[in-house]
């Protein structure tokens, strides 16, 4: 029992008001502990989220309150449901969105060779342009250091937005992707990778992003359309055969290692086995024949450099090439020309940019005559980090790899069957997952060459000569996580014999930010560190997150669970769309087009947001709207009014009182059915069907029902006491369906009459309305009730009179069987439109006719 359970009644107010409700009901709610997770339940009694770490390295916007409302509903509607609802939340502060934030903040940068300075300050928040130019190098550990600060900040502002918005988070459960518990997590996970062969170590082509200095992964990359031009290069074949080669990329003519045509191009089939002479260097290459290479682009015949892009890789790798290197981890070409390449020619490309040394080189060949005719200009597809401004190349470094099924069709097949395992929401999402999986084509690169991330936790030997042995690492024991191999020696060393011959150096990258967050449900679930509390929250039962990142987070967190305990992490996916602008385009930061949350709520209301929210389903794109905004605030203030004209009736003290009356025991039939309709669509996610199921019942409570039942409940007597019974028990049913939606109207109309929490109410039910109901209803006597009153008046007002006005005389004219019907309702139609007599003639008309008299 929480505190919740002995929140005293407050009263109706003499004037409800929406303002004010989020600061009172969010700190009642975290004073009282309305949202603890109770650990003492069993796992049958547990329902648990495995909420996603937003990344705090700028704004919160609409998007994530889009999706953080539709977890949130599902949270509260489970709790609802009598599940202790396991619901953390989460900080991704580690990552190169962090390192850039903070040096675009301070204008700094890490120079890791920096000794750590611990008397240094940062400068003020708020550095002007030249100092973000001209960043200050600090220590790897400085840096760090301010990254953590910064993300502290961060997170603080973030946690009362998300406050604000009303989210039924244990705030107590709350961790951070660095925090010491999620890098033991972390590093914990890689060394059993590691032990089992799961982790290695290669030296291979890495794709490298310039700006950010590091490698990156497969899922990390995304297309961009950019502006080149194709270049038509002469290179020598057997016998003076000219051979022509188009290429975008003239600059890795150095490093060109092949020429590659299909197998079954005629045109090029008498050069297979053969060689070529590049054009300017006069370097001899093979010409070999692949199935990757397309006779129709270009030429038909392409120049293999070791590295334009990945076909490069794959043909260098599926044809056992030599490597030729020429563009360093810095974007430029290195200073020396790779084995076998003439140093004189050579030496006009060194160190310049790549787009310095294309200029160059097209430059020298048309000089040379090996360049035939004009350039031909075209956009074209061109790889990017997904977070990164520039072009990403190819280098070639020694980076760690996790199995991914990329390479292990066993692998691969086991992930599939997980995937089909899975409760998808919307099902065709799984389609996504299946088309990521069979299209692997490597490893997982989980080593990135930052600073503020989790330590890839090994050492090396270093021998006699000062080189390390990559191929005998040193690793802790799991009792020492966390651990930074940067300080911290390795077991049976002391940091004296750092750097030294015959002593170790640290491995100096940090894990990929993903191969952090794709353990979130074994670092918030106390795995290994909590038995009891992992027994009762693994696997999990929900996974929501956005459908654009079902390649990294959720493929990744299958994996990782699939590999350390052969189980899914969690039961069932519920993805989220996109935010669209009022043009139906994605917002983006890049576009300049997204909407903050926190002047939204703060104007509208944070029911009203979330009534936004809960109109998109899972899966689908929704458009910003304020007009669904006010929509939402006019919907929560309706809510109250009608609350307190209700129990102003005194409806709070009539509940569980039967209700008698036709049109009585009507409404609450037609409620029971919106109970079956609301509870089956948020079993199965579809918090917008349950929403407009609730929504469109309340307005006909409003609009027909009270104005029908108000006139009998101010009076006395049995027919008095069935309308309050009515409107109480379908003012407790309402409450209770909008309150995963409407948190804050409906916590504050419950506080008014009943005890506790609308929150820990249980969920309603079918039995409950039943019981409130004496004999069985006809949900169409309300309908039929209405129509009638509905004529009246429009009658009222076609003749501009006044709705209070008296009808002297109104006919009904109808079916027989309808006027029957109408018998039972006609004494509150009478009352409701003011009728002093009302004439029932049969069968006059095909449907229902109400003729007023005036």
């Amino acid at each position: 029992m929480t505190d919740t359970a002995r929140t005293a009644r407050t009263g109706v107010p003499e004037r409800p008001t929406l303002d004010g409700l989020e600061e009172t009901w969010a700190r009642r709610w975290q004073e009282e502990g309305t949202y603890t997770f109770d650990r003492s339940k069993e796992r049958s009694d547990v329902y648990a989220i495995d909420t996603p770490p937003p990344t705090v390295s700028g704004e919160l916007h609409m998007g994530h309150v889009f999706s953080y409302t539709h977890t949130d509903v599902v949270a509260r509607f489970q709790r609802m449901r009598g599940r202790t609802v396991f619901y953390p939340m989460g900080w991704d502060d580690n990552g190169l969105p962090t390192e850039r934030r903070v040096q675009n903040v301070y204008g700094v940068r890490c120079d890791p060779t920096l000794p750590y300075d611990p008397s240094w300050v940062p400068p003020a928040a708020g550095v002007d342009e030249a100092a973000r130019r001209n960043p200050t190098p600090i220590s790897r550990r400085n840096f760090v250091d301010l990254c953590a600060k910064l993300t502290a900040e961060d997170e603080q502002v973030f946690e009362t937005v998300w406050r604000r918005v009303g989210l039924s988070v244990d705030w107590s459960l709350t961790y951070t992707t660095i925090g010491r518990v999620a890098r033991a997590t972390s590093q914990r996970a890689f060394l059993r990778n590691l032990a089992r062969g799961e982790a290695y170590q290669a030296e291979a082509p890495t794709l490298w992003d310039v700006g950010f200095a590091t490698a990156v992964a497969q899922a990390e990359l995304e297309d961009r359309e950019r502006p080149g031009a194709y270049h038509r290069l002469r290179f020598a074949g057997p016998d003076g055969r000219e051979v022509l080669i188009d290429t975008t990329r003239p600059e890795l003519l150095p490093a060109c290692v092949a020429l590659v045509c299909h197998p079954d191009d005629e045109r090029y089939a008498d050069l297979v086995g053969s060689t070529a002479r590049t054009p300017l260097f006069g370097v001899e290459v093979p010409v070999r024949a692949h199935s990757l290479a397309d006779p129709a682009k270009g030429t038909g015949i392409a120049m293999v450099c070791t590295f334009g892009d990945l076909t490069d890789v794959t043909w260098w790798r599926d044809l056992g090439l030599e490597t030729r290197v020429v563009i360093g981890r810095d974007g430029r070409l290195l200073p020396e020309p790779p084995a076998g390449v003439p140093a004189e020619p050579y030496a006009a490309l060194a160190g310049q940019t790549v787009n310095g040394a294309r200029r160059t080189l097209v430059q020298l060949l048309a000089d040379a005559g090996d360049l035939v005719g004009e350039p031909r200009e075209i956009t074209h597809p061109v790889k990017f980090y997904e977070r990164g401004d520039r072009p990403l190349e190819i280098v070639s470094t020694r980076q760690w790899y996790l199995r991914n099924g990329g390479r292990d069709e066993r692998l691969r097949a086991e992930l599939l069957a997980r995937g089909a395992e899975l409760r998808w929401l919307p099902e065709h999402m799984r389609h996504r997952y299946d088309h990521w999986v069979g299209g692997l084509t490597g490893d997982w690169l989980v080593s990135r060459q930052r600073f503020f991330g989790v330590p890839v936790p090994v050492w090396y030997r270093l021998d006699d000569a000062g080189e390390p042995d990559f191929a005998h690492p040193l690793t802790p024991d799991e009792s020492m996580l966390p651990v930074d191999p940067s300080s911290d020696p390795p077991p049976g060393f002391d940091e004296s014999r750092r750097g030294r011959p015959g002593g170790f150096v640290g491995d100096p990258d940090v894990l990929d930010t993903w191969a952090t967050s794709s353990l979130t449900p074994q670092i918030v679930g106390g795995w290994e560190t909590d038995p009891d509390l992992f027994r009762r929250v693994f696997p999990m039962d929900l996974r929501p997150q956005g459908h654009d990142i079902i390649r990294t987070w959720l493929f990744a967190t299958v994996l990782r669970s699939h590999l350390e305990f052969g189980a899914l992490p969690w039961r069932d996916v519920e993805l989220s769309g996109w935010i669209l602008d009022p043009d139906r385009k994605k917002m983006s930061k890049s576009k300049g087009n997204v909407v903050t949350p926190l002047a939204l709520l703060e104007q509208h209301g944070s029911d009203a947001v979330r009534y936004w929210a809960a109109n998109g389903r899972p899966g689908m794109d929704l458009a910003f709207d304020t007009a669904q905004l006010k929509v939402g605030r006019r919907l929560a203030t309706k809510l109250l009014n009608a609350s307190k004209f209700a129990l102003g009736l005194g409806a709070a003290d009539a509940l569980r009182a039967p209700a008698t009356t036709p049109l009585d025991t009507a409404m609450l039939a037609e409620l029971s059915g919106v109970v079956t309709a609301a509870t089956s669509a948020l079993d199965s996610y579809d918090h917008t069907a349950a929403l407009q199921a609730t929504e469109a019942f309340f307005w006909r409570f409003c609009d027909d029902y009270i104005e029908l039942v108000k006139e009998r409940a101010y009076g006395t007597g049995p027919a008095a006491d069935s309308a309050r019974a009515a409107l109480a028990t379908a003012l407790s049913v309402q409450l209770r369906l909008f309150a995963p939606v409407l948190p804050y109207v409906t916590e504050e109309v419950w506080s008014w009459w009943r005890y506790g929490s609308v929150h820990r109410a249980t969920w309603p039910t079918t039995y409950e309305v039943g019981r409130a109901i004496q004999s069985p209803g006809e949900p169409e006597l309300l309908r039929l009730a209405a129509d009638a009153l509905s004529q009246v008046r429009r009658a009222k007002s076609e003749r501009k009179l006044s709705m209070k006005a008296e009808v002297p005389l109104a006919e009904a004219l109808g079916p027989a069987d309808l006027l029957d019907r109408l018998t039972l309702v006609a004494d509150d139609v009478k009352a409701a439109g003011r009728i002093a007599k009302l004439d029932l003639l049969p069968d006059r008309t095909p449907e229902l006719v109400i003729a007023c008299a005036f």
